[in-house]
């Protein structure tokens, strides 16, 4: 990775959108950076990166991280529902007994990466204010 300056100090960028959603979702790290912690509390993203002084207040992740926490979250459990349901023949009862604490385990456990994901693009894309960083050419030579 190249070194970018950043307000105090060189900073690698990542080089791909993936690796931002990575640093950002997977990590809840500062997708620009990957050293500090892109959230203060469970969902509150920090307001500015302390390693790499970026400003995350300008994001607006809004209620899409939920839609895509339901989203995956539906497309799990409806064969799964399906299996337990028609294989097993399991009554309603036990149905939600199992699907249930499972599905709301799942959402939750899908809410913070989808947002750090969903913050990533919008720093990676430069959506809402955010300046569209990009790493030097290993060449060092600008690129078109």
């Amino acid at each position: 990775m190249s070194p970018v300056s950043g307000h105090d100090r060189p900073v690698s960028l990542p080089q791909t959108y993936l690796e931002a959603a990575k640093r950002g979702g997977l990590h809840a790290k500062c997708p620009r950076c990957g050293e500090a912690k892109l959230f203060h509390k469970w969902l509150k993203p920090v307001d500015e990166c302390p390693a790499c002084h970026q400003d995350w207040s300008l994001q607006r992740a809004d209620d899409f991280p939920p839609y895509v926490a339901i989203f995956v979250t539906g497309h799990l459990m409806a064969p799964l529902l399906i299996l337990l349901a028609l294989d097993y023949k399991l009554s309603a009862g036990a149905l939600f007994a199992i699907l249930i604490p499972l599905a709301v385990a799942t959402m939750l456990g899908i809410l913070q990466p989808a947002k750090g994901a969903i913050i990533a693009a919008q720093w990676w894309f430069g959506l809402n204010g955010f300046a569209k960083e990009r790493p030097l050419p290993a060449d060092g030579a600008d690129s078109p």
